[in-house]
């Protein structure tokens, strides 16, 4: 997603809290409180509501397209809450959806007038039919099943129409239940065992059901209104909204570790390098019983609790003390707790932020070395550099210092891996695309009053030499405005699979400065307020960025990135900019594509690649399964047996193992069979050790793609005229 900040003329005094009262001595510091228990029905507040109000008045009135909240707007909305709520049609029936009628015209009024009770009453319904579907389907446990029965289950209900009733959706649940059944079953457990384990499953699911909330039920239908008007546009609550900037400035306060929920305790899953988790007698497989602040602070029992609460209570300001009371992994239920004291601090989280490493690629009797820098996203930290600290931290002066490293280790070709980067802030892209380009357009940008504006880059040129840019599917926004400035500047590869196709710019508008409330009281709204156009004038909405390589598809368009929704804004052009190529690699192409072709063309690598894709697409596009276990062992076994093939290619191919960047939304080929369980079913380490078993596998297309910038830098040395042409000026000459 593009980000620009939407800032507001207020007064310092209206960005406080209208009381000054101090929090509790013993809640966790600057975090937010724990949710009250959810009591049934549930009901909207007036916070809710003013947030409905100001939500409509900003979407009608400043957005792209600036779509009216109508009778049109409130069908749109209306089915778009339900398939939020029940998207598989496995909970509402057709007369539940009828039950509501008079809302698909009335849900404007409703939001035009902060009357949140219609979409209240739908959400406890929908909590209802929740808890039935789970007292039918553990009902099912004790009958057991004929697998000798031939009848099958559908996997993707999305496009199904609803139930007709009650007695229809026992059927879909008998089929659901058998089909849970079956797969536990196929992977060799034993009928009672089965019982245990989905009677256990089913029973989270209602769990999970009743933890939800008011601010869930809201935050599901303000997401319902706010997507109806384009796919980018959303409502973050006051937690959502906090997570959000995390993600921006890659850092919080706290501990620094990765919480998951399994059963009623929160479990250690990753312990971040670096924060005071990883300095302490922390473990991975730690189950979190109790919490407590300071050194005098009674701990509070938080077993049952949910994980964003767990969180909200451990996360706080950086230099206070935070108590944990801990399920050491290697002790049963019944083992003795430990305390853990911890003082919070900054925590950088580096698995998102820019990265690099070195490719030998061999030519003949030498050895060129292509630098890999991997950014993940485009990442600023907006408070820091609205404060004015110095070392503010931003993709772009992460990717500096890491060109300046590639330098000094002398490598031939710089690649910039873009591969699953779903965008972040316009002013990176902008600035990012400079260190290559330098200084001049990058982008424009078209308001909703038609106005186009140009972003520009002031950066020099950090890195003048062999360039390329890889890119998927997965990478979408900022990674287009990159990909796009390279490439009509001539000034390197774009190498990969065609991109998502987001050309649309998104601000944040801060609903309590607008309500003049205290911050973290109505959350934000994430609203498309321009669109993107590349300095040629064409836009990258719905078209993404061809690629002047292209690999093989890893998914279906139809089912990732913009053309798979229904409401994306339509592909349009402008002017170009006032701009000059720095170079053209139009000479090169044929001749690096010849190679390529060449090369993959002899590729046990590349062809195992290609036959695990369409393996996996074959598997996505299954939409429905035989319920009949003998039918369904073939299956298996055939399965296995690919499987297997895949594995014993893969080790005549390369026995040496590189991380693997993931198709996005892809099914991964070459994983283990199919165990029956859901991944918090499972002993963490065996989950992790899955994770780690599918994640280490050779990266095949970003070797070819450094083959691909290795052709070109044999070429570039042995023409000095070409390079002239194909490199920026100014370049060193190649040697």
């Amino acid at each position: 997603m593009i980000l620009r900040r939407l800032l507001f003329a207020v007064s310092l005094l209206l960005l406080l809290p209208v009381a000054q009262a101090q929090a509790p001595s013993c809640a966790a510091p600057g975090s937010a409180p724990r949710r009250a228990a959810a009591a049934f029905p549930l009901t909207p507040t007036p916070a809710q509501s003013e947030v409905a109000q100001l939500s409509a008045r900003f979407l009608t009135r400043y957005s792209y397209e600036a779509l009216p909240l109508d009778n049109a707007m409130s069908e749109r909305v209306f089915k778009a809450y339900f398939d939020a709520l029940d998207g598989e049609k496995l909970f509402f029936t057709q007369a539940d959806v009828d039950r509501f009628a008079s809302l698909r015209d009335g849900l404007d009024s409703a939001i035009w007038t902060g009357d949140m009770s219609g979409p209240f009453a739908i959400f406890n319904l929908y909590e209802q039919r929740v808890a039935e579907r789970v007292a039918y389907a553990r009902s099912q446990l004790a009958k057991g099943f004929d697998f000798n029965r031939e009848e099958s289950f559908d996997l993707d209900r999305r496009h199904a129409p609803w139930a007709k009733d009650t007695a229809a959706l026992d059927d879909l649940w008998r089929k659901r239940v058998k089909n849970d059944w079956l797969r536990l079953k196929l992977a060799g457990q034993k009928d009672a065992e089965i019982r245990k384990t989905l009677d256990k499953r089913y029973a989270n699911y209602l769990e999970q059901a009743r933890e939800l909330d008011g601010e869930d039920a809201f935050s599901t239908f303000m997401n319902a209104y706010a997507m109806a008007n384009d796919p980018h546009t959303n409502y973050l609550g006051p937690r959502a909204s906090e997570n959000f900037d995390i993600s921006m400035k890659l850092s919080l306060e706290g501990i620094g570790a990765v919480l998951e929920r399994r059963d009623e305790y929160t479990q250690i899953r990753e312990i971040v390098p670096g924060g005071p988790a990883s300095r302490s007698k922390l473990q991975v497989g730690d189950r979190i019983v109790g919490v407590g602040q300071g050194a005098g602070c009674p701990i509070e029992d938080v077993v049952g609790w949910r994980l964003d609460d767990v969180v909200a209570l451990i996360r706080g300001k950086k230099d206070t003390v935070v108590r944990l009371e801990v399920l050491p992994a290697d002790v049963g239920l019944d083992g003795k707790h430990e305390i853990i004291t911890m003082v919070r601090k900054k925590v950088t989280i580096e698995e998102q932020a820019a990265k690099k490493k070195i490719i030998d690629i061999r030519d003949g009797d030498r050895t060129l070395k292509i630098g890999v820098i991997d950014l993940p996203t485009f990442y600023q930290d907006f408070e820091a550099r609205r404060r004015g600290d110095p070392n503010y931290r931003s993709a772009t002066r992460d990717v500096a210092r890491l060109l300046g490293e590639l330098k000094q280790d002398k490598v031939d070709g710089v690649i910039v891996d873009l591969r699953n980067n779903g965008g972040g802030s316009l002013a990176e892209a902008t600035e990012l695309s400079g260190l290559f380009i330098g200084k001049g357009p990058i982008v424009q940008v078209r308001d909703n009053r038609g106005r186009v504006e140009e972003e520009d880059s002031d950066n020099g040129r950090v890195w003048d030499g062999p360039l390329a840019v890889l890119v998927n599917r997965g990478s979408a926004s900022a990674s287009e405005i990159f990909a796009a400035a390279i490439q009509d500047y001539g000034r390197g590869l774009i190498i990969g699979e065609n991109t998502y196709g987001k050309g649309t710019v998104q601000n944040l508008v801060d609903l309590d400065q607008v309500a003049q409330q205290p911050r973290g009281k109505l959350g934000e709204l994430k609203m498309t307020i321009a669109e993107f156009f590349r300095v040629n004038g064409g836009s990258t909405q719905l078209k993404g960025v061809t690629p002047d390589v292209v690999f093989p598809q890893t998914i279906n368009p139809k089912d990732f990135g913009e053309s798979s929704y229904d409401n994306a804004l339509p592909w349009s052009q402008i002017k170009p900019a006032d701009y000059k190529p720095v170079a053209n690699l139009k000479s090169l192409l044929p001749n690096l594509l010849m190679l390529h072709d060449a090369r993959v063309a002899k590729s046990p690598a590349w062809q195992l690649m290609r036959d695990e894709l369409a393996e996996a697409r074959q598997l996505q596009a299954q939409t429905t399964v035989s319920l009949d276990f003998a039918v369904r062992d073939r299956e298996r076994k055939a399965f296995e047996a690919t499987q297997a093939a895949f594995k014993a290619r893969e080790k005549t191919v390369d026995a040496t193992a590189r991380l693997v960047a993931p198709a996005a939304g892809a099914a991964t080929a070459g994983t283990a069979a199919d165990d029956g369980l859901q991944a918090n079913e499972r002993p963490l380490k065996n989950d992790l050790a899955r994770e780690k078993a599918r994640d280490v596998r050779r990266d095949t297309m970003l070797e070819e793609a450094a083959h691909i910038l290795s052709d070109e830098v044999v070429m570039l040395k042995g023409d000095p005229r070409l390079a002239a042409i194909v490199l920026p000026p100014h370049a060193a000459p190649l040697k």
